[in-house]
């Protein structure tokens, strides 16, 4: 059998489906659109990150196709509707870049609530603004509002707690009363109560109708006044004007974001030049370790999603 790979992925893991099946890996054939259709023809497996879009026309262009492997979580940019009708197998790659997220939101808090990392080049030109940086917040005490409560925003409620932080959720799907909040030591909260609460607001929903613009710029003003925003769900949950604007102003202390509504973030952004703001190209998830488990855990799985379709 056939399989296409058409974003980075871990060599070992496309070696290993090598030694199984005729494997194409080519990274940049999410660039080359029409060489893709012109090649997958023949695909009985497709291995994708988020970029590639696997819409009702690559699919058309697959007849052979069984299996859709992602190298992450979010399915936003497959079409599992047509997939499902298909018969087709779509394979995300649950929990295996959990604690990569989950460390890039407690060390992108630190950095923004601290505010004394960025004084390098004043220190060696021979500056000393012990002052002005003599105002950061710790870590420790402070509230940590999690939206969405799966496995990443567990795990990063695990980590804040572990620093000493009160852990607060908002989860549409998951009533106050289950047990997973007691479990955690999470306390569950409406969504307008933990948006007044939180010093550290973190983002873990997927990009459907129900969370497209979850944080409006009412929300974002509803924000208790200096917290600090961090975003590594989908760009399209939050209004990126409003925040630029709130961060602008002072009501937000600072905001990390990893994930944008066009990606990559057009030149001009109303983001640009904003204080206090970490602008990442959507890597919270990706790390050397992390890498290599989402790599060889849908390896693993396509592997066997094949051998079943025999």
């Amino acid at each position: 059998m056939r399989i296409i790979v058409t974003e980075f992925m871990d060599e070992a893991a496309v070696e290993l489906m090598a030694a199984h099946h005729d494997t194409l890996y080519q990274p940049d054939l999410v660039d080359r659109r029409q060489a893709l259709k012109g090649l997958i023809g023949d695909a009985d497996a497709l291995i994708v990150r988020n970029r590639t879009q696997v819409n009702a026309e690559l699919l058309a262009a697959a007849p052979r196709l069984k299996v859709v492997g992602r190298l992450g979580v979010g399915l936003d940019n497959i079409d599992v509707a047509t997939c499902e009708s298909r018969g087709l197998m779509v394979i995300p790659a649950t929990g295996a870049n959990a604690l990569a997220v989950a460390e890039y939101v407690i060390g992108t808090a630190i950095l923004l609530l601290r505010g004394a990392y960025g004084s390098t080049a004043q220190v060696a030109a021979g500056a000393w603004p012990r002052t002005a940086l003599s105002n950061g917040r710790e870590i420790g005490g402070k509230t940590l509002g999690i939206v969405g409560f799966g496995g990443i925003g567990r795990l990063t409620a695990r980590l804040g707690r572990a620093l000493g932080m009160r852990a607060i959720g908002f989860d549409a799907l998951l009533p106050p009363a289950d047990r997973a909040w007691s479990d955690a030591q999470v306390e569950p909260r409406t969504l307008d109560a933990l948006l007044a609460q939180a010093d550290v607001l973190t983002l873990h929903v997927p990009l459907v109708p129900a969370t497209r613009n979850l944080l409006d710029a009412a929300r974002v003003g509803a924000m208790k006044p200096g917290a600090i925003l961090i975003n590594t769900a989908r760009g399209g949950v939050v209004d990126e004007q409003a925040v630029a604007a709130a961060l602008r102003s002072g009501r937000l202390g600072g905001a990390a974001l990893d994930v944008f509504e066009k990606e990559p973030l057009p030149a001009g952004s109303p983001l640009a030049g904003c204080p206090n703001l970490l602008l990442t190209p959507h890597v919270a998830g990706v790390t050397a370790e992390s890498n290599e488990r989402v790599s060889t855990m849908i390896a693993e799985r396509v592997i066997a999603a094949l051998a079943s379709c025999h």
